[in-house]
């Protein structure tokens, strides 16, 4: 007989409710589930609004039976999805949130901070962008005829 370990409960397996006084996970993980149960959640958003039907149906089952199986589908899918990473939303999500938790640097050698956090987006080589660089704004001197 093959019996399966207990597993320890891992952040995934903490309600976002409970996650800022988890003591065992650290700030990162706390924000990397946060933005995962995020993404979760507009993913269940989205998935419930596909699954609607265009055309009624007489052979749609519209029992109640049937609405929590589809919500159980639903909620199981989206957290599989949200949990592959395949999304990205999250990760993107949670690389914003902890832009924000880390202090900025000031003057001084002994700060540490992400030498890319303070440039504009036109400078920065992380971010890619797609608009052309536009020249700044020159207002000119209008004549009335």
């Amino acid at each position: 007989m093959n019996i399966a370990a207990i597993q320890t409960p891992s952040a995934a397996d903490v309600p976002v409710e409970q996650l800022a006084h988890d003591r065992a996970l650290s700030e990162d993980q706390k924000v990397g589930e946060v933005s995962r149960q995020f993404e979760a959640l507009l993913l269940r958003q989205i998935l419930q609004e596909t699954q609607k039907t265009v055309i009624p149906s007489k052979f749609a089952d519209n029992s109640t039976t049937a609405s929590i199986y589809h919500d159980m589908v639903t909620n199981q899918l989206a957290d599989s999805i949200s949990k592959s990473g395949a999304v990205g939303l999250a990760q993107s999500l949670q690389r914003q949130l902890t832009r924000q938790l880390r202090p900025t640097s000031t003057a001084g050698p002994d700060r540490t901070a992400d030498a890319n956090t303070h440039l504009p987006p036109e400078t920065d080589p992380a971010r890619p962008t797609l608009l052309p660089k536009l020249k700044p704004f020159q207002p000119t001197a209008h004549t009335q005829p």
